[in-house]
């Protein structure tokens, strides 16, 4: 099954595949990985002009080490989840300072810089410099999940496990390895989706073990529901960086306070900000790290 299936993986991605700027000759491996913490958890037509913005500004870890975090939360913008913003400015400043400014090839190297766990240190390796590994994302697990499980979803997340039922699919050559892992992810990404897959232009539909089961239901363990956006801190934060972006001198707290109405909230919002290093004390406001 693990040729058969890899063979019809690849073969589907070469000639369906989407232009993406990372899968280009000649991007770069900071690249890369500069689009890989882009990409978690944030659609890939929101990530790309950041993403061009980003390395026309900063073409080199180097580059982005030289100025201070707060500027990398700066430029981040409304990507989301701004903490990625400090740990890449740190994974570039470890890079610079351990690694002469060339990103590693290696996992257990790239693993061991700031921010960077199993999927992205693998992803890096793989699609930067074409070694052979295991590459394991939301998308592929879905994809394993039905098409080898016969399961509607994927269960609970395990590094262990989820590496291991890639491996087993994974070709011995290199470039086939890399074709295959981004075929996988391609395939959960635009075909076996988990809300309305489309199964009539699968490839792998002939084969897949949930549709020969007759497409059951999940009926394993759900994941948390994530709360409401609107009103929640999250969305106060939101709002006090979004301050703090637009300025290049301190925020007061009495400019704050036009932010967001519920002082406690506001407070508690703020605080948490301080704890994550997302914001600094300075002269008596707030300001970017």
């Amino acid at each position: 099954m693990r040729e058969t299936l890899a063979e019809t993986v690849v073969d589907w991605y070469h000639d369906n595949r989407r232009d993406l700027p990372w899968r280009r000759d000649g991007f770069t491996a900071w690249g890369t990985l500069v689009s890989e913490f882009m990409l978690q958890q944030t659609p890939v037509s929101r990530v790309i002009p950041r993403l061009e913005e980003w390395l026309e500004r900063w073409p080199t870890p180097a580059d982005l080490a030289a100025v201070p975090p707060g500027e990398a939360v700066r430029a981040w913008q409304s990507l989301g989840y701004p903490r990625r913003a400090l740990w890449l400015h740190a994974a570039a400043v470890a890079i610079t300072e351990r690694h002469g400014g060339v990103v590693p090839d290696d996992v257990t190297e790239l693993l061991a810089l700031p921010g960077i766990g199993d999927y992205t240190a693998r992803a890096v390796a793989v699609f930067a410099y074409g070694e052979r590994h295991p590459v394991v994302d939301t998308n592929i697990r879905r994809v394993i999940a039905r098409a080898v499980d016969g399961q509607a979803e994927p269960g609970p997340p395990s590094a262990r496990r989820d590496l291991a039922a890639m491996e087993a699919l994974l070709p011995t050559d290199r470039r086939a390895a890399a074709a295959f892992n981004a075929g996988m992810m391609e395939l959960g990404a635009i075909v076996c989706v988990a809300r309305t897959p489309r199964c009539d232009v699968c490839p792998l539909a002939a084969t897949c073990a949930w549709r020969a089961a007759g497409s059951p239901s999940y009926d394993g363990p759900r994941k948390a529901v994530q709360k409401r956006y609107e009103g929640s801190d999250r969305q106060v934060r939101g709002r006090i960086m979004a301050e703090l972006r637009a300025s290049h001198i301190p925020v007061t707290a009495d400019e704050l306070e036009t932010v967001w109405p519920d002082a406690a909230q506001r407070d508690r919002a703020l605080a948490g900000l301080l704890a994550d290093g997302l914001a600094v004390e300075a002269q008596g406001g707030y300001a970017l790290p």
